[in-house]
C-alpha cells in the first residue's frame, strides 16, 4: 500500500454494478473529507450559465424551480463525463446501506441508465423480475403510466419499489423483438443472498457468488468450512455469472481465500494520490477488525482445482476477482467475455447530505491488464446460447472511457491502447422462447456451462458451445 495500510483501507470501499432494484451502485466509499476543488471555473463560463438560467427563469413556458433548475445542471455536468459518474441526493445516499445489506422492498432487478432510458443490467435470481421473464439488456420505457426517459435513475428506483404485495406494469423494449412487452408485477421483499453454496456431487463444491455484500467474504468462508467437514474436496467452482459487482474489499476477500498471502489482487491509477492503491490478499484490505475470516480454513483450499464461471453480465469487482485468479493461474476461467467496466468511483461527500459519485481512477489486475470496454477473455469459451442474444457492455454505453496509450497519463506500466470492441451483432433474433425465463444458476443437467465447469475439474472432455452437445447427441441417437 502506498501510504500504509490503514490508509489503503479507508480508500477501498465499492465498486461494481449498476442500480439496483434496491440500487447496487458504483462506488468507492471515501472516508475523506470534501477536497477544495483545484482548479478555478473561467468567469466568462460562469456568465454562461448565468444567463442560460435567468433565461430559462424568465421566458420558459411555465415556471421552473432554483431547484429543479440547479440539480437538472450538475446531473447534466456529471452524467456527460461517463457512464458511471453521478450526482446523489440524499435518498440515493440512503440506497448505499440497502445495496450491501441486500434486503428491500421491491421487483429485483439492477438496473442503469442507457440514452435517458432505464436499461435491466440483469434480474436478480428468484425474484418476480426473474420469474416473469425480464432480461438483462431489456430497456423500461414506463413505469405504471410515466414514461422513464430522462427520469433519474433514483427516481425510477423509487417508483419500481414498493410495499410487498403491491402491483407495478412496466413495459418493456427488447432487441429483436418488434413489440413492446408488458409485464404486470407484483412486489416482494427482495433478500437478495450473497452468497449461495452446495455439493454438486460427492467431491465437488459449488460457490455461486450474486453480488459483493458485506459479508460475502465471511459467507463463502462458512461455505468453504462446511464442504471440508463433509471430506475431501476434489474440485471448486465459482460462479460468478451475471454478478454485476459490490464491494472492492469483498472482492479482495473472494481472491484471497484462494490465492497465497499478500499476492497482490488488484491495483487502481488516477490523478490523485488517494486514487493510487495496491491491494493484496492480506487481512487488512478485505476486513476492518477481528481475527481473520479464513484463519482457520483448511490448506488446501489455496491449492484445490478451481473452475471460475464467466458471462456478459460479470462486471466490475467480479471481473477483479476473475483477473486476479486468471493472472496468479490460480483458477481456470470459463464462459463467455465479461461486461469490461475496468473504472473506479468515489463518493465525494458535498452540503446538504449530497454526494458526487466521481470516477476517479480506473484498476488494472495484478499482470498490468485493463479490463475497460474489453472485459475478461476466458481461459476456455463456453457458450451455452446465451451469448447470441443481443447485450449490453461497458464498451456499447455512451461516454465510456478508453484505455490510454503507454505512457500517457493514466496509463498502466507496459500496457498498450486498447481499442473497445464493436458493438456485437446478433446472429439470429430472439425467438419465442426467449420471454421464458432462464434456468437458474447451478441446477444440473440445465446449467450447460456448468456441466462444462465439472468436466474439466474432473479431467473429462469439455464441449465449447451448447450446439456442439446437440450434434454430438444426434450422431450418437439410433
Amino acid at each position: 500500500m502506498s501510504n500504509g495500510v490503514g490508509n489503503g483501507w479507508k480508500k477501498a470501499g465499492l465498486i461494481g454494478l449498476g442500480a439496483v432494484m434496491g440500487v447496487l451502485l458504483s462506488l468507492n466509499f471515501s472516508a475523506f473529507a470534501q477536497r477544495a476543488a483545484g482548479d478555478s471555473i473561467p468567469y466568462e463560463d460562469l456568465q454562461l450559465l448565468s444567463a442560460v438560467f435567468g433565461r430559462i427563469k424568465s421566458d420558459y413556458v411555465e415556471p421552473v424551480s432554483d431547484d429543479k433548475l440547479i440539480k437538472e445542471a450538475i446531473n447534466g455536468m456529471v452524467h456527460g463525463l461517463d457512464p458511471h459518474s453521478d450526482f446523489l441526493d440524499a435518498d440515493q445516499f440512503k440506497e448505499l446501506q440497502v445495496s450491501t445489506q441486500g434486503k428491500f422492498g421491491g421487483l429485483g432487478l439492477e438496473v442503469g441508465v442507457e440514452d435517458g432510458i432505464v436499461r435491466v443490467v440483469s434480474p436478480i435470481e428468484d425474484t418476480p423480475a426473474f420469474k416473469a421473464g425480464i432480461k438483462a439488456g431489456d430497456l423500461i420505457v414506463k413505469i405504471d403510466d410515466t414514461a422513464t426517459r430522462g427520469m433519474p435513475l433514483s427516481a425510477a428506483v423509487d417508483k419500481m419499489r414498493g410495499k410487498p404485495g403491491t402491483d407495478v406494469t412496466l413495459l418493456v423494449l427488447r432487441k429483436g423483438i418488434d413489440a413492446p412487452l408488458t409485464f404486470k408485477l407484483t412486489r416482494e421483499e427482495i433478500n437478495v443472498k450473497s452468497v449461495r453454496a452446495k455439493m454438486l456431487e460427492p467431491g465437488y463444491a459449488y460457490i455461486r457468488i450474486r453480488s459483493f455484500q458485506e459479508r460475502t467474504g465471511e459467507d463463502m468462508a462458512r461455505a468453504l468450512r462446511d464442504f471440508y467437514a463433509k471430506g475431501d474436496v476434489k474440485g471448486i467452482v465459482l460462479d460468478l455469472r451475471s454478478d454485476p459487482g459490490g464491494l472492492l474489499n469483498q472482492a479482495v476477500a473472494v481472491s484471497a481465500a484462494f490465492l497465497p498471502k499478500d499476492a497482490l489482487v488488484v491495483y487502481t491509477d488516477g490523478r490523485t494520490p488517494d486514487a493510487r492503491m495496491r491491494l493484496t490478499a492480506s487481512r487488512e484490505n478485505y476486513q476492518r477488525r477481528g481475527e481473520d475470516i479464513f484463519h482457520d480454513l483448511p490448506p488446501a483450499v489455496k491449492k484445490v482445482p478451481l473452475v471460475v464461471l464467466v458471462d456478459g453480465g460479470t462486471a466490475s469487482a467480479s471481473e477483479i476477482v476473475s483477473g486476479a485468479l486468471q493472472d496468479h493461474k490460480r483458477a481456470t476461467i470459463m464462459g463467455t467475455q465479461t461486461f469490461g467496466k475496468g473504472s473506479v468511483q468515489t463518493i465525494l461527500p458535498l452540503s446538504n447530505n449530497t454526494g458526487l459519485k466521481l470516477t476517479t481512477a480506473r484498476y488494472y489486475t495484478p499482470s498490468g491488464r485493463s479490463i475497460q470496454a474489453k472485459g475478461i477473455e476466458p481461459d476456455m469459451i463456453v457458450d451455452d446460447g446465451r451469448a447470441e442474444l443481443p447485450s449490453i457492455k461497458e464498451a456499447n454505453l455512451e461516454h465510456h472511457l478508453e484505455v490510454p496509450a503507454a505512457g500517457t497519463p493514466g496509463a498502466a506500466p507496459n500496457i498498450a491502447s486498447v481499442k473497445p470492441p464493436e458493438a456485437a451483432k446478433p446472429k439470429a433474433p430472439p425467438t419465442p422462447e426467449s420471454l421464458v425465463p432462464r434456468f437458474e444458476f447451478g441446477t444440473l443437467p440445465d446449467d450447460f456451462q456448468l456441466r462444462q465447469a465439472l468436466n474439466q475439474l474432473k479431467g473429462e472432455p469439455v464441449l465449447n458451445s451448447v450446439k456442439s452437445m446437440q450434434a454430438q447427441a444426434k450422431t450418437t441417437s439410433p
